[in-house]
């Protein structure tokens, strides 16, 4: 199998790492890897790298991401989602009105300080946060910023004394789904958890081109990494020369373009990643071998 991303459907009830371990068979390579985290709960675009693409994740890992999401009003929970205890007894939420949602809503759109669900994977001493918690200790995030480009209600339903709201948010790397919904139900005075996520989009990577693990074993490909890079960063065509500079490790003159460049030989060879510095355009991942 060669290098290359593949954009899996992850399945409800499988951990990130599940999905990696699936596809390690399936690609018959050991070297795979993921950007991205989703939780088991969780279902959608799961980005994948094989063998050198794993090299590619760590410039994809930071790209905004989308979500298709239900946010239940009425209770929060230890987790912010369904899978922990309720934090008291139910209120009634069904009475929440429509402007103070909008508000509520408006408040949480934009550049924001969040503060992290306990329960990620966020370290702490050296330990995941979540770990933390299921140890029994209180877990004290710091809020960090982050940007919610988007968050609309597209439909709100009454279940009992809860109300549940579909929703679509697109955000920044970083961002925590299940504690927006815990901060609007918070900022309701009714509390809230998440009850689903969807993840529709990480960078450019959308639900049509994911693949469920089923299709992945009927045909085991990935998406070259030159493709892969003409789709994500600018491209700088370099000669031969310039090539073989790089391969080495060599710097060429800057390029002037933001983030990640692709430098591509005249045969069409993605030869590196390369980034601008002080001194010149350096190599970010080297993809040739230097003869």
């Amino acid at each position: 199998m060669g290098d290359g991303i593949l954009v899996v459907d992850k399945p409800a009830g499988w951990t990130s790492h599940d999905v990696v371990g699936r596809c390690r068979r399936l690609l018959s390579t050991r070297r795979v890897g993921h950007a991205g985290t989703l939780d088991p709960a969780a279902t959608g675009v799961l980005v994948l790298g094989a063998n050198r693409g794993t090299k590619f994740l760590t410039h994809l890992v930071a790209h905004d991401k989308a979500y298709a999401a239900t946010v239940r009003l009425g209770v929060a929970t230890v987790t912010d989602d369904a899978e922990g205890e309720p934090l008291g007894e139910p209120v009634d939420a069904t009475a929440v009105a429509d402007d103070a949602l909008a508000a509520a809503v408006g408040a949480l759109t934009g550049p924001i300080q969040q503060v992290p669900s306990s329960v990620s994977a966020i370290k702490v001493d050296g330990q995941r946060s979540y770990a933390r918690v299921r140890g029994g200790q209180d877990v004290e995030l710091p809020p960090r910023p982050v940007t919610v480009s988007r968050f609309d209600v597209l439909d709100r339903r009454v279940d009992g004394p809860f109300l549940d709201l579909d929703v679509v948010v697109e955000v920044s790397s970083g961002t925590y789904v299940r504690a927006l919904a815990r901060d609007l139900g918070r900022a309701l005075g009714v509390g809230g958890h998440l009850t689903a996520l969807r993840r529709t989009r990480s960078g450019p990577f959308t639900l049509d081109e994911a693949r469920t693990l089923e299709q992945v074993e009927t045909e085991p490909r990935v998406e070259p990494l030159a493709a892969v890079a003409r789709r994500l960063f600018p491209v700088l065509d370099v000669d031969e020369r310039q090539a073989g500079n790089l391969a080495h490790g060599g710097f060429l003159p800057a390029t002037g373009l933001e983030g990640p460049v692709g430098a591509f030989a005249p045969d069409g060879t993605l030869v590196a990643l390369v980034g601008d510095t002080p001194r010149g355009a350096k190599p970010l991942l080297v993809l040739v071998t230097g003869g």
